[in-house]
């Protein structure tokens, strides 16, 4: 006689768990970690160059007012080699048309036409230089932020 066999049934193994993660998962979240870093420092150092040109624009306001507008001239003709490398050479209206770039007319039609000869005129307005720097600092700190 034949010895009865005892079978069993199929055990199915227990799930793996979810913790500690497998290798693929420690890479994915290194990557991801390293991507947001460098997120990060690239956002820190451009809200640092920012801070940095609104410092300058700031610091050359100081003087007499036809001072304040020379200034305003030479940071926004240094600037604007940035956009095009030829455009700090533009005089009068050509100037002028170029500062005023697709936003309108305010340096060839407005305000901003002081920069033509305010910075060599013995007495500016004060008021007029406050109206010409609204238009000029924002323009400023775009020109700064293009690329080259």
């Amino acid at each position: 006689m034949m010895a009865a066999l005892v079978l069993r049934d199929v055990h199915v193994p227990s799930a793996p768990a979810w913790w500690p993660l497998a290798p693929g998962w420690w890479l994915l979240l290194a990557a991801l970690v390293l991507l947001l870093a460098g997120w990060a420092l690239m956002a820190w150092r451009r809200s640092r160059r920012r801070r940095r040109h609104r410092q300058l624009f700031d610091a050359s306001q100081r003087g007499s007012p036809s001072e304040q507008v020379a200034a305003m001239s030479e940071l926004l003709r240094r600037a604007s080699r940035r956009a095009d490398a030829r455009a700090d050479r533009l005089h009068g209206e050509a100037w002028l048309r170029f500062l005023d770039g697709d936003h309108g007319q305010s340096f060839s039609q407005g305000p901003g036409r002081l920069l033509l000869d305010g910075g060599f005129q013995p007495t500016v307005e004060a008021d007029a230089v406050e109206r010409l720097r609204m238009l000029a600092r924002p323009r400023f700190l775009a020109l700064m932020e293009k690329r080259r």
